[in-house]
């Protein structure tokens, strides 16, 4: 088995950006949690639901995406996973501002 210091620079890259710390297993994807399957179903009630309960749904599904966002950015395991929360968090702050 080579040590990291002998693989590529490629590879060391590749392990740092998506490897977890904690068990050595890829993160680049993983099983979705409840903030995104809520995010998700709001996301698809409201192309179907319009007036205030489409307002509600939207508002839930905002607040679902913005919590696991948050859980990445704070929580995740790899460096890809905590960018792929600040991305996230800042298209919705984007996208909030711009609704103004």
């Amino acid at each position: 088995m080579t040590s990291r210091v002998d693989q590529p620079g490629w590879r060391r890259a590749f392990d740092w950006l998506f490897r977890s710390r904690e068990t050595g297993n890829l993160t680049i994807a993983q099983f979705p949690n409840w903030p995104i399957l809520v995010w998700a179903g709001g996301t698809v009630l409201t192309r179907f639901i319009d007036g205030m309960p489409g307002v509600i749904f939207q508002s839930i599904a905002t607040a679902a995406l913005i919590y696991w966002a948050l859980l990445e950015l704070f929580r995740g395991e790899a460096p890809f996973r905590r960018a792929l929360g600040a991305g996230a968090l800042i298209w919705v702050v984007t996208g909030l501002i711009s609704m103004r």
